[in-house]
């Protein structure tokens, strides 16, 4: 894939500028170096708090998660928010601007989740964690309903979440995933034309699906991927962002395709010359601007019960 061409010059220097905090053969490193690579990378990239934010830190539900809540003003409704960083790296402290921004723009309270990380807890460690703060959730505060988001590996829990909870709990609005991994197909477009996409290799989806389950993966489990579900009917309205530069692009399509057939309200935006992970990218990229704009405008609606995407 030739991508000098499809990325803009904003793109490139973002790329740069995060991939200079690990090698080329980062995924060797070992998961120590990686986590610290990934922390400065993340603390490079990171935007100071508005002065609008309340923030607090506590541990809630019965599995003792950390959380950080965000919030400003009376909020009406609760974002659930999930990290990316492949159920092996990432922390509150990564992903901090982003759910403060949120918490900003759409005056929801956003709730983060510091689950559990693998190796040292496999699935379905991460899925119990996430779980349980939503219980929690859904316990505490009674103002409103919650959208469920998240950004890559998060945006695989929130998945899990929102089909877990069917006839559980009735509290979810609606969920949006950003560059979500769903279990899909390898012999997807995506996975072979995008085997080498900057940010996120194909080999790099393998190195962190074999940490996060020891080894083989489960079949059938749809607390591990959305797409090994077999009922699709009854999910939340669903907003799915993809970066077109990206291994994992086209499980949006699947996952789309599959909840449209069940009957389901679903939109997927593929946003053009974008890689994984550009949500980093948002105060200094064009493209992720404009994308990180549609993602707050998406979770806002949710939480009002509008659904603007006439065409699908």
């Amino acid at each position: 894939m030739n991508y000098e061409k499809r990325i803009d010059e904003e793109t490139w220097a973002f790329i740069q500028k995060a991939s200079s905090f690990s090698p080329d053969d980062g995924t060797e490193q070992g998961i120590g170096a990686q986590r610290a690579q990934y922390n400065a990378m993340a603390a490079a990239f990171r935007q100071p708090r508005s002065d609008l934010i309340e923030v607090t830190e506590r541990t809630v539900g019965a599995l003792h998660v950390s959380v950080r809540i965000y919030t400003a003003g009376d909020p009406t409704r609760t974002v659930m928010y999930c990290h990316g960083g492949g159920f092996v790296l990432g922390d509150l402290n990564s992903h901090d601007d982003i759910c403060c921004e949120i918490c900003e723009q759409t005056g929801y309270r956003v709730v983060a989740v510091d689950y559990r990380l693998a190796p040292e807890e496999q699935h379905p460690a991460q899925f119990n964690d996430a779980w349980s703060v939503l219980e929690w959730i859904a316990q505490t505060y009674d103002d409103g309903g919650v959208v469920l988001a998240g950004d890559s590996a998060g945006a695989t829990l929130c998945a899990c979440v929102a089909h877990h909870a069917r006839g559980r709990l009735d509290v979810v609005m609606g969920q949006v995933l950003i560059y979500p991994a769903l279990g899909g197909d390898p012999s997807l477009p995506s996975y072979s034309e995008h085997a080498q996409a900057p940010m996120l290799t194909r080999d790099d989806m393998a190195f962190y699906s074999d940490i996060r389950t020891g080894g083989a993966a489960p079949t059938a489990d749809p607390t591990y991927a959305p797409l090994q579900d077999s009922d699709f009917s009854g999910l939340p309205p669903t907003v799915m962002f993809s970066a077109d530069c990206d291994p994992i692009r086209d499980d949006c399509a699947a996952y789309r395709d599959a909840i449209k057939a069940a009957g389901g309200q679903v939109h997927w935006v593929n946003e053009t010359g974008l890689v994984h992970g550009y949500l980093r990218a948002r105060h200094s990229v064009q493209r992720a601007r404009d994308s990180f704009e549609r993602i707050t405008l998406a979770i806002e609606g949710l939480g009002q019960e509008i659904w603007p995407y006439d065409d699908d």
